[in-house]
């Protein structure tokens, strides 16, 4: 198996993304192509490993930035990392494709280059949110599409369903939709009518019914749909709560001798309570509705997250996902 690497995507790249690599390479036993400016990433390479096995150089003099406009970028910019690694998977010579860089950017070129899967009018983002208990649920859409219709909402529950299944070892997810209430009535015309479809369904889809934004993080479902202003919203709403709780508690603990003693005591249950939201664990975001395995990693990912995205990678084409979601969107 081969996978591309967007070696100059993300905050930390290409350091970090190239020693993630490297990392997942070992553990994992895959060949790599790294995509990005290949005289930066030898260098790098040269610092971190004397094993050049299994990886390949693909240079790349261009850089697709957050500030791009996504599709414009995707046109124009032929010889940047990202084009180039989507090409790569396009063309056959990689069997999935890893970036930590401009989102828009990613959906674009899997959709435009990579094309989607028969049947899936909007590719949707998938991401993965841990939980009180321990585990995680897959928010989709969690940013790829604002305006959408209650049919790619019922296509987002198919394709997280198989998604859980298959990769994540799941067997029966159980699927909820994000409403602002439990009831069956409540919710805008969208809301409503998806739920309809998602009740009505002649698919085996765990449907739960309704769950508020306050009950996700309690690991009541294992899969919320939702469009993707929504999901983005409840995602970065969640991401910087955890944040700033995080930075409000060391805050308070180096307050005074006496919290500092205090906190020293409970350090270990912090640690552990902190390390239950850590996104590098899960290592990334699937692009579901692509006829590719791409993974969309965190942009601030340091190498472990790029080797747990890379993993994630290898595990979609290992299990199969789109073949599988193409073979159910036949049935519906």
């Amino acid at each position: 198996m081969k996978i591309a690497i967007d070696a100059m995507g993300g905050d930390n790249a290409p350091e970090a993304v190239v020693r993630g690599s490297i990392q997942a390479r070992d553990e994992y036993n895959l060949s790599i192509i790294l995509s990005g400016k290949e005289i930066e990433i030898k260098r790098i390479l040269e610092k971190n490993t004397s094993n050049f096995n299994n990886i390949e150089l693909m240079d790349a003099a261009d850089i697709i930035t957050n500030d791009d406009k996504p599709v414009l970028a995707i046109r124009r910019k032929k010889d940047s990392s990202m084009v180039k690694a989507l090409y790569a998977v396009k063309e056959g010579r990689a069997d999935a494709l890893v970036s930590a860089g401009s989102t828009g950017a990613l959906l674009s070129g899997g959709t435009l280059i990579i094309g989607r899967i028969s049947g899936i009018e909007r590719p949707a983002i998938g991401s993965l949110i841990p939980n009180m208990s321990g585990g995680f649920c897959l928010l989709i859409d969690s940013g790829a599409n604002v305006d959408s219709k209650p049919e790619f909402l019922y296509d987002f529950a198919i394709m997280g369903d198989i998604y859980l299944k298959r990769a994540m070892n799941i067997i029966s997810p159980k699927i909820a939709l994000a409403n602002i209430g439990t009831e069956k009535s409540k919710g805008d015309k969208l809301t409503l009518d998806t739920y309809k479809l998602l009740e009505n369904s002649n698919l085996p889809l765990n449907f739960i019914g309704n769950i508020e934004a306050r009950d996700i993080l309690k690991g009541n479902a294992d899969i919320v749909i939702c469009d993707g202003f929504t999901g983005n919203m409840i995602l970065k709403t969640m991401e910087g709560t955890v944040h700033e709780l995080m930075k409000g508690l060391k805050e308070e603990i180096m307050s005074s001798m006496r919290s500092k003693v205090g906190g020293a005591l409970i350090k270990p249950a912090l640690k552990n309570f902190k390390s239950k939201f850590d996104y590098s664990e899960h290592g990334g975001a699937p692009l579901l509705g692509v006829k590719a395995p791409v993974i969309k990693a965190h942009g601030s990912s340091d190498a472990k997250a790029i080797k747990n995205a890379i993993r994630q990678a290898k595990t979609c084409y290992e299990s199969n996902v789109n073949e599988l979601i193409e073979e159910s969107l036949t049935r519906r």
